[in-house]
């Protein structure tokens, strides 16, 4: 260096021009992968809409390609307890506080990461009593050799990122936490929907509860009528003790429909982050929950745009590739700048008078010639990780088309089973009608009570159960389809605008949800 004394202003000027040198970024830049060009999910084509039979739950269901999803899509069902219980567990439950907490998580890091990209400013100071051998020069100017010695200096360091490294690590760590807002998006379809399906099937085993009670009751009724037989004579003791077992089989179906009902009041005690001993006061009936009749199919394009848990597999394959670019640039040459400025002085009330300052500006690089073979290793083991992570992508993709072509059929086969579920139960109630008048005429024996009686409760519990199939499979589409969480901040309650805002799709714009 020359005797000009350098000032921290024409430091930081060399210092940011150097900076200048950071354009470059080695690797793979990132692109969305293209949607796939399937403009269907069945191999055959969609029936317009599902039958419909004159039943509860039997309204037929029309199929609207690019119907819109709402924010808060478990309101088609219009049961104000549900939505109830829904906010309850969106604000409540644990599990959705651990995914909050770990997209907070990933936030921070990748925002720690990207101040790497800026200069880091330090102030140092230090102080000594020094005491010098007599046997060399004095090194003060005074000429003793009893000293202090104080110093307070601005240290500015800068790692240039001439190839792109750091900037690839904070693009990496940007892209998890985007996966991770994602998979927070999916944490909360996922408790939503399980809400929804605890709910229906809750109602579901109070039909057949009240199904299982109906047909003790008439084969109680029965039974009397038999016993009234056997008292004058008329009728077996043989045929009422046949009755008597058939009524106590019919019994025994009772409690393990209680416990069934009591374990789906604990999961949502659970779910909406209550104990057990403090379960919904609400409870459900299928007779209280509407049926939608317009049911949303997205374009495959748009699917795999709405689906949390697509572009969350698509932003593990972003953080991945960019990671491809880091393992590059630790092979190449690694820069760096440095700036110290301040003052140094034998006594602290001395310290920034003039004469005692210094400064240091300098830089250097780093280039690894011999390492064994890690850093081309590292290399390659990144490219493997976005291999892996680009055909997980696509298993995420391909699980998502069979979800909702699953869903689809389902409700088509749902409307059937129910129309096909509510004839079995009205011919059962009618044969077991017309038994039991018979049986009062003595034109039947206790057998053929026996099979009506036995008939008539599998069809009413089957019916019950095929009801609660079209509320639970309607609710697996709207989440098989990504469950409309990029029109929630339209119409979410408060819980909702406090939530993380992900990058919604960017589709062309669909139908209004109704």
């Amino acid at each position: 260096m020359t005797g000009k004394r350098i000032s921290i202003r024409e430091a930081l000027t060399g210092l940011i021009a150097a900076g200048g040198l950071a354009g470059c970024m080695v690797g793979p830049n990132f692109a969305p992968p293209a949607p796939p060009k399937d403009q269907d999910y069945l191999s055959d084509a969609l029936i317009d809409q599902t039958a419909a039979t004159n039943v509860l739950g039997g309204e037929a269901q029309r199929f609207v390609q690019d119907l819109d999803i709402p924010g808060q899509w478990w309101m088609i069902f219009e049961s104000r307890p549900l939505d109830d219980l829904i906010e309850q567990a969106l604000k409540a439950n644990p599990d959705v506080q651990a995914a909050i907490a770990t997209l907070k998580v990933a936030q921070q890091t990748a925002r720690a990461q990207r101040a790497a990209m800026f200069p880091t400013v330090t102030v140092a100071g230090t102080g000594s009593h020094n005491v010098a051998s007599q046997l060399l020069s004095a090194p003060t100017a005074d000429g003793t050799f009893v000293f202090g010695l104080f110093t307070a200096l601005l240290n500015i360091s800068y790692a240039v990122d001439v190839f792109g490294g750091v900037r690839r690590q904070a693009e990496s760590l940007d892209a998890q936490a985007e996966s991770q807002c994602f998979l927070l998006e999916a944490a909360y379809l996922t408790l939503a929907s399980n809400v929804v399906v605890a709910a229906i099937t809750e109602a579901s085993l109070r039909a057949q509860l009240d199904a299982t009670k109906r047909s003790i009751e008439l084969q109680r009724q029965t039974l009397a009528f038999l016993q009234r037989q056997q008292a004058t004579g008329q009728l077996a003791l043989g045929d009422v003790a046949t009755q008597q077992a058939a009524l106590a089989q019919t019994e025994t179906a009772l409690p393990p429909l209680e416990k069934q009902l009591s374990q789906q009041r604990n999961l949502l005690a659970t779910l909406i982050g209550q104990t057990t001993a403090h379960v919904p006061a609400a409870t459900f009936e299928l007779a209280n929950l509407h049926l939608p009749q317009d049911l949303p199919v997205s374009l495959p394009s748009k699917m795999v745009e709405q689906r949390p848990d697509v572009r969350a597999a698509e932003a593990s394959l972003h953080a991945a590739g960019a990671l491809v670019g880091v393992a590059i640039a630790n092979q190449l040459p690694q820069f760096n700048l440095g700036l110290s400025y301040g003052s140094q002085a034998v006594a602290s009330d001395l310290l920034f008078l003039p004469g005692t300052f210094t400064s240091t500006v300098g830089g250097g690089f780093v280039q690894t010639l011999l390492d064994g073979g890690a850093l081309l290793a590292r290399r390659r083991a990144a490219e493997a990780g976005m291999q892996q992570a680009e055909a997980q992508y696509r298993s995420t993709v391909l699980t998502a088309f069979r979800n909702v072509a699953d869903t689809l059929r389902a409700l088509e086969q749902d409307a059937l089973a129910l129309r096909a579920a509510a004839d079995a139960e009205r011919a059962a109630r009618l044969s077991l009608d017309i038994t039991r008048r018979r049986l009062a005429a003595g034109d039947v024996g206790i057998l053929g009570v026996l099979n009506a009686e036995i008939t008539y409760q599998q069809s009413a519990i089957a019916l019950a159960q095929t009801q609660a199939n079209r509320y639970a499979d309607t609710a697996a589409l709207y989440q098989a389809l990504g469950g409309g969480w990029w029109n929630r901040d339209s119409n979410g309650g408060s819980a909702m605008s406090r939530r993380a805002v992900c990058r919604p799709p960017s589709t062309q714009a669909q139908r209004p949800a109704k």
